[in-house]
């Protein structure tokens, strides 16, 4: 696996399922906590962070999230942390990725949309130009604050639009947040010309993906590891090539999944569904990308080949355009090549 993970860690990639807090460096978030040391139970020391992030269940982490969340107070907060983001994922050969942000819980905190908006746009240009890395945004509701937190996303999707955004997501708890609810929402969303990219199928059931497809018009599912369950359903995403974004690590973080080797990735691929690999809230799971691809290939038994497959599916279901797509997929097929011999 050695050289498996030097293969990985060389390999050009995208990530299509990473939050924007949630990819906080254990340096970033220190540092936060510092600054509001005594106000945050979150810990001001690296070295303690990774017993704070042990979660009990899938409400423990939203819980942790929150408090990670609360840290970002200003504009110069919301700019470090998205460079930050973009430094890490541009170290792991990363060229574009769409990152899950969630406005709605940092303008309820005090910073007002249109400065939220800049800070998080100036810093993904300033990205392009420093890790030479695409940044795209989904705004994501946060399913646990109800319908107005959807609709002050939606607001501030329509009414700032920044020019990295691309799609509309729903993130949060799925147990008590039917995705039926949303519909309105979404159906304005995707009207505008953003991507339906929903949370489903994690924590709850093959309905839950189902919902998403029919009611929120779901182009992919964010995880919707619960497809498994649901012969129909497999077919369904199959047939329509409809991605699952899945975060195999943060399944078994969250207890979504039990325990890696009960990971039902193999039963995704095996029917043919398109899956692609992310990593959710890396730090907070202990976890980089390239760690991710690695799990993979042991789920699957799988060598470069295989990994550089679902490399190239990341990038055939990701929103960029297509010139950008051929141009990373050229890539991976010379990095293929090149490691050949």
């Amino acid at each position: 696996m050695t050289d498996l993970r030097t293969f990985i860690a060389g390999l050009p990639k995208v990530e299509l399922h990473v939050h924007h807090v949630g990819s906080a460096s254990p340096r970033i978030v220190a540092e936060l906590a510092a600054r509001h040391e005594g106000r945050s139970p979150v810990p001001a020391d690296p070295q303690l962070l990774a017993d704070y992030f042990v979660f009990r269940d899938f409400a423990h982490f939203v819980e942790l999230y929150l408090s990670v969340v609360d840290l970002v107070r200003d504009p110069d907060d919301v700019w470090i942390l998205t460079h930050e983001v973009a430094r890490e994922l541009a170290r792991q050969q990363v060229r574009y990725a769409e990152l899950t942000v969630t406005p709605y819980s940092h303008v309820r905190r005090g910073i007002a949309a249109p400065a939220f908006c800049e800070a998080i746009e100036d810093a993904r240009k300033r990205a392009a130009a420093d890790f030479g890395i695409e940044l795209r945004w989904c705004f994501d509701i946060p399913g646990e604050a109800g319908l107005p937190a959807a609709e002050e996303t939606l607001r501030i999707a329509l009414d700032e639009r920044p020019d990295g955004l691309i799609s509309f997501g729903l993130g949060g708890p799925e147990v008590g947040v039917p995705r039926p609810q949303f519909k309105p929402y979404f159906d304005q969303a995707r009207a505008a010309g953003l991507r339906s990219v929903p949370h489903a199928g994690e924590t709850t059931g093959p309905q839950t993906i189902w919902d998403a497809l029919h009611e929120l018009g779901a182009e992919r599912i964010g995880h919707g590891i619960s497809a498994a369950q649901d012969p129909r359903l497999l077919a369904y995403l199959a047939e329509r090539r409809i991605a699952l974004e899945v975060c195999p690590t943060s399944n078994v973080r969250t207890r979504a999944v039990a325990d890696i080797d009960e990971h039902p990735l193999r039963r995704l691929v095996d029917a043919g569904v398109q899956v692609t690999i992310n990593s959710d809230d890396p730090p907070m799971f202990g976890t980089t990308l390239d760690d991710e691809y690695a799990v993979a290939a042991r789920l699957l038994d799988t060598g470069p080949d295989g990994v550089a497959a679902l490399a190239r599916d990341a990038v055939t279901a990701s929103f960029l355009d297509e010139t950008g797509k051929q141009r990373i997929l050229a890539e991976i097929d010379s990095y293929l090549a090149g490691q050949r011999g």
